[in-house]
């Protein structure tokens, strides 16, 4: 069974982010959503709002795809929560080229503790290349309009935390 896991803190889970599940989905037979817990950040959305808001979104996901996808929050390294989920594949999402240099350096880190496990990235759609979960926020702090970046239900959670 080929398994891969895609990372990230998803404070909030953007439209950029489920169309890389979607298509991440594609490609293993399991596919790990795991949520980031990164005390450092400070997140708007405490790990189990974060969580519920990604299984939410993923439910019509796993219908359409046949793939069967799971979130697991993790705490510890990358590539510890990969071997503990049983992924061949870390599947990261690009958006620009910053994003790459970043990703670039992690790979080769990850590389030297567990030449195993393999990174892919999929690139950004062009309607995607600019969504940032920090900035969905700012903008939803204040008061603007995100309904072009996240789904309707995480639009409403963003409008009740900012009371908008």
């Amino acid at each position: 069974m080929r398994i891969g896991l895609y990372p990230g803190t998803f404070d909030p889970i953007t439209l950029g982010h489920i169309d890389i599940i979607r298509r991440a989905a594609r490609l293993v037979d399991k596919l790990v959503i795991g949520v980031a817990i990164n005390r450092d950040k400070g997140p708007l959305f405490d790990l189990e709002e974060r969580v519920a808001l990604i299984e939410a979104e993923c439910v019509s996901l796993s219908e359409q795809t046949s793939t069967e996808i799971v979130v697991h929050p993790f705490e510890n390294l990358l590539i510890k929560c990969a071997r503990d989920v049983g992924a061949q594949t870390i599947i990261r999402g690009l958006r620009a080229v910053a994003d790459f240099e970043y990703e670039y350096q992690m790979v080769g880190m990850n590389r030297q503790l567990d030449n195993e496990i393999e990174t892919v990235f999929l690139m950004a759609e062009a309607q995607h290349q600019a969504i940032a979960s920090k900035l969905v926020k700012e903008i939803a702090r204040l008061d603007g309009d995100v309904s072009k970046f996240v789904t309707p239900r995480v639009n409403e959670e963003l409008r009740k935390r900012f009371g908008n």
